[in-house]
């Protein structure tokens, strides 16, 4: 009976695939199958044990694994005695020599990581692309900027699009360089001396991880220290909480009394089962629900790095959940955003609206920057624009014929000037040029 949200309603079936019990499985046989080979390289144990060793970890059964383990209750010896029974002349007598355990569950895990942030990295690319495009398609769409929830001076969408652009290829750029450092395998044997190897224990360690094609500690204890797990899943947090940014501006912008973008709503969907005329932004609504769950992450990931002395097994369970769901979860979120935006709608008429519902109030300040260019102090500027927004808000009156009839303001503006003045679409700097560099930048850099 599925009992976690995971099993049934949240995750792609690639990144689910990563941590199942299967891919874990094959991944620490794989694991058992390089040391045995980097042993046999060293001349620590015979070539051809390696080779049966390698040969017969695809017979190993997880229904087999799982009745050993019933009976000894240790998770990985019940691997090495799975192995051991499928190999014959002898080479079973090999399998996991001078290994500890965690050299192996933690060097699988760390294959899994790599296969995780291959996937992360993919669905990041196409988030990215897609921000990009929308930045360019948008960039010269004016609409409300908005601090502190009101109306501000105009701004871009495709300016918006492109902070956000901006950022996810920061969260690339962090995925690139944490990626060596989450994943690395280790051979150290307990607590970490590779005693166990002698003198060869360091080419051992080194022919492993090359035979997996991963990075190698430089030093460690029993357990591959947990910081550099921790980092990784700080990045998710990090990552999805972006999104949960994202996804916030598209519930904002969404609402009914503002009304500029939507989320895409399918000829069948059904909003609310009492409100038939609903159109609920929930896939931006489970992106911001989800991000939370990612985040709460970071707390049990950072104190599987404060264990007792060499290790202990406090780690263990707590990564059994941390791993999947966070993996799973960001994922997912990436995959949620992709589609959110790809398939954004813009309601022009709306953001037009919105631009003008304060009357030209929300021009003051290009009305302040521009009575300054023609003489007036800045600081006196400003207090004539305020007074005469004051006075527009109170009465009602369109912003630029408040201007017109106060005498401060209309002897340095012409009506020309003013009505210049009170255009949003004149009033957006170098929104466009800072866009079109970006969008130039970023295809470059990530081949987009």
């Amino acid at each position: 009976m599925a009992i976690h949200p995971i099993e049934y309603r949240y995750g792609t079936a690639e990144m689910k695939y990563v941590w199942s019990q299967e891919n874990r499985l094959e991944r620490i046989l794989q694991t058992e199958a390089a040391l045995a080979q980097a042993e046999a390289d060293m001349g620590l144990i015979p070539a051809e044990a390696a080779e049966i060793i390698s040969k017969c970890i695809t017979s190993v059964k997880a229904e087999r694994v799982d009745e050993i383990e019933a009976e000894i209750h240790h998770d990985m010896m019940a691997v090495v005695v799975a192995i051991s029974e499928q190999c014959r002349d002898n080479a079973g007598k090999w399998v996991h020599f001078g290994a500890t355990s965690n050299d192996i569950l933690d060097t699988a895990t760390a294959l899994q990581i790599k296969n995780a942030i291959d996937l992360l990295e993919d669905k990041l690319k196409i988030l990215l692309r897609v921000l990009v495009n929308q930045a360019e398609a948008h960039k010269n769409t004016v609409c409300c900027g908005r601090t502190h929830g009101q109306i501000g001076v105009p701004t871009t969408y495709g300016l918006r699009f492109a902070i956000w652009a901006s950022e996810i290829s920061r969260h690339l750029d962090r995925l690139y360089e944490l990626a060596p450092r989450a994943t690395v395998g280790q051979m150290t044997g307990a607590v970490g001396t590779q005693a166990a190897f002698g003198k060869s224990g360091i080419l051992i360690q080194k022919l492993t991880m090359q035979h997996l094609g991963i990075g190698t500690v430089d030093v460690s204890n029993q357990i591959i220290q947990r910081d550099r797990h921790a980092e990784f899943v700080m990045w998710m947090a990090n990552t999805v909480t972006t999104l949960d940014k994202i996804g916030i501006e598209i519930r904002t912008l969404q609402r009914s009394e503002i009304a500029e973008v939507e989320e895409s709503f399918g000829k069948k969907q059904v909003g609310s089962s009492t409100m038939p005329h609903k159109r609920n932004p929930i896939k931006s609504e489970q992106i911001c629900g989800l991000a939370r769950i990612v985040r709460a992450m970071i707390e049990p990931e950072l104190l599987n790095n404060t264990l007792w002395d060499e290790r202990d097994l406090t780690n263990s369970s707590c990564e059994r959940v941390v791993f999947p769901e966070a993996c799973v979860l960001t994922d997912h979120i990436i995959k949620l955003g992709i589609s959110v935006l790809e398939n954004l709608r813009f309601y022009p008429e709306n953001i037009r609206r919105n631009l003008e519902l304060l009357r030209g109030l929300n021009m003051g300040e290009a009305v302040m920057i521009e009575l300054a260019k023609r003489g007036v102090g800045r600081q006196e500027a400003h207090e004539l624009v305020r007074n005469a927004a004051m006075v527009a808000h109170d009465t009602g009156q369109h912003f630029k014929q408040v201007l017109l009839d106060t005498p401060s303001v209309s002897r340095y503006l012409s009506a020309g000037d003013i009505e210049n003045l009170v255009n949003p679409d004149k009033y957006i700097g170098t929104a466009v040029e800072q866009v079109e560099a970006l969008v130039v930048k970023l295809r470059e850099a990530y081949s987009l």
